[in-house]
């Protein structure tokens, strides 16, 4: 199993509350490059989810322009920033079992996604992620390791 870890867009600060906030229009071309960076690696992907967050479901519409439908896609609400990492990696990868999905995209927050990875990667510690960023985790027999890690900045588009 492939798990692709996107940290959303960025986003303005010009909300009522955090879950409220939207994508800027650099965070749109930002998860618009990365998703357009990403369909060269991967054709399609069996599982998304997604924080219930205005910038992640943003994040989401605009990495869908690039992928077919994908055979399932659910909004947890545990995919939050204040989000327990050790509960979210067993749901991720409950899901993905439960899905039988072999690529997963898990659409979150800083410092959530840092946390999972070291969850889910013995003897790693939380990377960053920059906004619209992805690490590519992959499972296999004896656990789970860090394929790469990549940011819009890094991509050349």
């Amino acid at each position: 199993m492939q798990l692709f870890l996107m940290r959303h867009g960025e986003a303005g600060f010009n909300a009522h509350s955090d879950r409220e906030r939207t994508l800027t229009d650099t965070g749109r071309q930002q998860t618009s490059a990365m998703s357009h960076w990403l369909k060269r690696s991967i054709a399609e992907f069996d599982l998304v989810l997604v924080s219930p967050y205005l910038r992640a479901q943003q994040s989401w519409q605009e990495v869908q322009k690039h992928f077919p439908k994908p055979k399932q896609w659910l909004t947890l609400n545990e995919l939050v920033p204040a989000g327990d990492p050790t509960r979210v990696a067993d749901a991720i990868v409950a899901y993905a079992q439960h899905y039988q999905a072999t690529n997963v995209l898990v659409l979150a927050h800083m410092p959530l996604l840092g946390y999972v990875v070291s969850e889910l990667v013995q003897g790693v510690e939380p990377p960053l992620f920059a906004t619209s960023g992805v690490v590519l985790v992959a499972q296999h027999a004896t656990g789970h390791t860090v394929k790469w890690q990549y940011a819009p900045h890094m991509i050349g588009e």
